[in-house]
C-alpha cells in the first residue's frame, strides 16, 4: 500500500449512467461539488470516468462507501482507487514536437511535472510515452 493515497477514483461500467447523473451521484456520496472539489473526466471508449479530487479526502472511504451504495450497485458500476504510475501518454501532439521539448515541458513544476527519465516519440500516432523518475511528476 502506497502512503500516498490517489486523489483519483476510477467508475467502471458508466454507460447506465448519464454524465450528469454520475456528477450528482458523486456529489451525493462524498458531500463534495463537482469543479470545486473535484473534477470528473470521461473516458467512453473504454466505459469509465474518473473522479479526481482537489479537497483532502479520504480515497478509500470513499471507494468503499460507493460500493456499498444502492445507486452504484444498481447501475452496476464499480469504484477503485487510480493506481499510481510513473508513465503517461501524451496525444494529439504536433508533427514537429522532439523529445527535448517533451522533456523540458513535462519536468516542469508549473506544468505539474518532476523529473522524466525517458521520452518515446510514437510519430505514427502524434503521441509520445513519458516516463518519471517517480510517480509524483505525472499529475
Amino acid at each position: 500500500d502506497s502512503a500516498e493515497a490517489s486523489p483519483s477514483v476510477v467508475f467502471e461500467n458508466i454507460d447506465r449512467c448519464s454524465p450528469y447523473c454520475l456528477q450528482m451521484l458523486l456529489e451525493n456520496i462524498s458531500g463534495l461539488t463537482l469543479d470545486a472539489d473535484f473534477t470528473l473526466e470521461l473516458i467512453p471508449a473504454i466505459n469509465v470516468a474518473v473522479a479526481t479530487f482537489r479537497k483532502s479526502i479520504d480515497a478509500k472511504e470513499f471507494v468503499k462507501k460507493c460500493s456499498q451504495h444502492k445507486r452504484i450497485r444498481e447501475f452496476k458500476m464499480t469504484a477503485r482507487l487510480l493506481e499510481l504510475t510513473q508513465t503517461i501518454k501524451a496525444e494529439n501532439l504536433p508533427d514537429s514536437v522532439s523529445t527535448d521539448y517533451l522533456t523540458v515541458y513535462f519536468e516542469s513544476a508549473r506544468n505539474g511535472g518532476g523529473p522524466v527519465s525517458d521520452v518515446k516519440l510514437l510519430p505514427e500516432e502524434n503521441s509520445a510515452i513519458i516516463t518519471f523518475c517517480d510517480h509524483k511528476g505525472n499529475t
